[in-house]
């Protein structure tokens, strides 16, 4: 059986580009529960707050019930759930799920091949993070989770069998020429805070954000990027930062920050253009913009008109 395969293949709900990494989540959360201990249940009255954590960070705007993957990830073969009363789920509700004592695990085959093969865990996990969330998020999604990836060298981050290729978008590989290509059309600037640094010659805490993610058909195209330091860019991914329709920075209403470098770094860039791209080079395109304000943004607004923090200077 390829487990590799069986964990890219999950079916999730999906329209328009919509984020659904529910059933990701509780499949990494499981990874890193059996790797702790692989005998282990996980009675869901018992990891429903950790679970409510996890999707309240890192899944999409609206608010999701962890039932919903607790029950629907049985569907996928990797997980199975059993009651007080026996082998079976008693379905999505919350109330149903918590008075019935339900408790899931990962597959019994599935469990026999990791105990085989601890590597496979590592790989299984790797293919969740590709194919679903952007390479900022990895390791503090994986802290998060509790997963430890560190079996030896498994495959680089971003690939599967070593090929650069990710299951379920055969073909694609992600752009080597991408980073450099968007840092120089930005000339070695974060487009949010202009910062510049360098070792030498080389630059330093710059990177290649990709605005619609690469994981949700997000291309490898300088109008699909932003080079931005490395706060930003977890701050970009995070929903914190935003782009509005007019490429000027939109901070999230939910951000909080007491310090002045939170005033300065985050609140006191709302309302400014973006810096960059140098003349000749493509501006972020509106289909990416429109993407990231809907399904990364953590506005309270809709996605054509996002809430943001007022700005001390005027747009």
């Amino acid at each position: 059986m390829d487990w590799l395969e069986r964990v890219a293949g999950l079916r999730q709900w999906a329209r328009d580009g919509a984020r659904a990494p529910h059933k990701p989540l509780l499949l990494l959360y499981a990874l890193g529960r059996f790797q702790e201990d692989p005998e282990g249940e996980l009675r869901y009255s018992a990891v429903e707050g950790d679970l409510k954590r996890l999707l309240a960070e890192y899944g999409p705007r609206n608010r999701t019930t962890p039932a919903y993957p607790f029950h629907h990830l049985t569907g996928d073969g990797v997980w199975e759930v059993s009651t007080d009363g026996g082998a079976g789920s008693p379905g999505p509700l919350v109330t149903e799920l918590r008075a019935s004592g339900a408790r899931g695990r990962l597959d019994p085959e599935l469990r026999t091949a990791l105990r085989r093969d601890p590597a496979l865990l590592v790989r299984m996990a790797r293919i969740l993070l590709d194919l679903h969330f952007p390479p900022s998020l990895h390791g503090e999604l994986c802290e998060a989770a509790g997963v430890e990836l560190e079996y030896g060298d498994h495959g680089a981050p971003g690939e599967y069998g070593g090929l650069g290729l990710v299951p379920g978008q055969r073909g694609r590989r992600r752009g080597r020429r991408m980073r450099d290509m968007v840092l120089a059309a930005y000339e070695y600037r974060c487009a949010f805070c202009g910062y510049d640094g360098a070792l030498g010659t080389v630059p330093v805490g710059l990177e290649a954000a990709h605005v619609r993610w690469w994981a949700f058909k997000g291309p490898d195209d300088v109008d699909n990027g932003l080079c931005l330091c490395a706060l930003h860019h977890k701050l970009f991914d995070k929903g914190v930062l935003g782009l509005g329709e007019d490429l000027r920075v939109v901070v999230s209403a939910r951000f909080a920050g007491r310090s002045a470098a939170a005033e300065q770094q985050v609140r006191a860039l709302a309302g400014q253009a973006l810096i960059g791209p140098r003349h000749g080079s493509a501006p972020v395109a509106a289909e990416h913009r429109f993407w990231h304000t809907a399904h990364v943004f953590r506005g309270n607004g809709g996605a054509k008109g996002p809430q943001t923090v007022a700005s001390r200077s005027s747009a």
